[in-house]
């Protein structure tokens, strides 16, 4: 292994609380604000989309146009990977700071644009054409952010808490579903179902704008920190082709992808699915359930999520990472099916009850993910390889998940055939993770690209 140069903060962080924080606090916040946008799209077709830009043929079948609407969903996944490529290239040679600033401020001005569009009912096909268009850019968006902050954390935490320091921005996802599911529930009470059906489904892609500004301003803040200056003067000296990545770091790229699709599928249900089916009609293979109690009891339940995606990142340090990620991936298989008799009851707190404890199951699969993919790949194309693998696997996992549901929900009429889908991947998920080599944990993440692959 290579010695860490010297202006560097090496495996055991020399920088002071005061600057650790900073990165910190940054990659949380911007990544919240990146997946804020994200899943206000995501819960936008599930309740309001598919009328509004598929109108006819939700008129004709809203089953299909439901479906399809799901389906604009997973579309922007495909160009995650591309968005991973860009951005992990970029990151790798020029550092991080620049491509997070960039991608926060790509993913909002797609979301910002998604409020302002006209509908079919004003502008025909050319809705739904526009629809997409923007969330191919919010894909591509989504396919940079990721790595870039999950690194930042990572490479300047302690050795011992490198799964703690990584949890920081994992958490900005739940924290982004909270917000959604919050802003869409607050809009909903307060001017009833009519009117966001009407207008009122656009304030929550507007108000990305607002809080474009307040992340920009508190990236910018960590910008002028030593931490990221550093990091750009190490990722000048270290850039490598990205055809290096493929030529020997495969492997992990297969494989960090396959450690994410049951946890990213998992999580994609209740970010898009969940609320959708509670409430609309028992007609249309729903609960029928009242929306505003519904999208309460989504936002509650979802601090499971943040919860124990922070004590995953923790517990790793302790217990080891690969040995976290098997345990939630147990746990989660295990409650994938009985969460859905609670669902089906009908009833708001057993609705609650039944996320609140899926939701605890994702962490132990999450919080570790940041730490786990850093310490799988050489410095050199570290931010390719975690970007590509987590784009890949975010395609296998969750960018069909809702359709897939909705699909399995209409075909068979039992909910609980959506809970043996995800305990297929959490199989798939489980055994990609036993793979990985129990004794990265700690390795040298300054170490030149001669440094042997970590995986069998």
């Amino acid at each position: 292994m290579a010695t860490p140069d010297a202006t560097v903060p090496g495996p055991g962080g020399t920088l002071d609380p005061k600057e650790k924080r900073k990165v910190l606090a940054g990659t949380m916040v911007g990544t919240t604000i990146e997946w804020y946008d994200f899943f206000i799209y995501a819960q936008a077709a599930g309740l309001v989309l598919a009328p509004l830009f598929l109108a006819p043929l939700s008129d004709a079948s809203p089953a299909v146009a439901q479906v399809l609407s799901f389906a604009t969903i997973g579309i922007s996944f495909l160009f995650r990977p591309l968005g991973a490529i860009v951005a992990g290239h970029l990151g790798d040679k020029f550092g991080r700071k620049r491509i997070l600033v960039f991608t926060l401020v790509m993913m909002g001005a797609a979301t910002c644009a998604i409020g302002l569009l006209p509908t079919y009912a004003q502008i025909g096909v050319a809705a739904p054409v526009l629809l997409i268009l923007m969330r191919i850019i919010q894909g591509f968006s989504a396919g940079g952010e990721w790595g870039g902050a999950a690194l930042m954390s990572v490479e300047h935490a302690p050795v011992d808490k490198r799964g703690y320091f990584g949890a920081y921005p994992q958490i900005g996802v739940p924290c982004g579903m909270i917000l959604a599911t919050f802003v869409v529930w607050v809009i909903t009470a307060v001017i009833g179902n009519e009117a966001f059906l009407e207008w009122g489904w656009r304030i929550p892609f507007l108000l990305s704008f607002l809080l474009i500004i307040v992340g920009h301003l508190i990236r910018k803040t960590v910008e002028e920190s030593p931490v990221f200056k550093l990091m750009q003067q190490r990722r000048a000296k270290s850039s490598a082709p990205l055809g290096r990545l493929f030529r020997k770091n495969s492997k992990e790229v297969i494989l960090s992808a396959l450690i994410f699709v049951a946890n990213n599928a998992a999580g994609y249900l209740v970010i898009a699915f969940m609320a959708t089916y509670a409430s609309r009609p028992v007609e249309e293979f729903g609960l029928g359930m009242e929306r505003g109690p519904v999208l309460l009891a989504t936002t509650l339940a979802s601090f499971g999520w943040l919860v124990s995606t922070l004590y995953g990142g923790w517990i790793s340090d302790r217990v080891g990472r690969v040995r976290t990620f098997q345990i939630g991936y147990v746990l989660l298989a295990a409650w994938a099916v009985p969460m859905w008799f609670m669902v089906d009851t009908a009833n708001i707190y057993m609705y609650f009850l039944g996320l609140f404890v899926f939701t605890l199951t994702f962490g132990l699969s999450y919080g570790p993910q940041s730490a786990l993919y850093a310490e799988m790949f050489p410095a050199e194309v570290r931010y390719s390889g975690v970007s590509i693998g987590y784009a890949l696997g975010a395609i296998l996992g969750g960018a069909f998940a809702a359709m897939i549901a909705e699909l399995l929900l209409t075909n068979f009429g039992a909910s609980w055939t959506i809970g043996v889908y995800v305990v297929f991947l959490s199989l798939i998920s489980f055994v990609a993770v036993s793979l990985v080599k129990k004794n990265i944990q700690g390795v040298d993440l300054h170490a030149d690209e001669d440094e042997p692959t970590s995986v069998t």
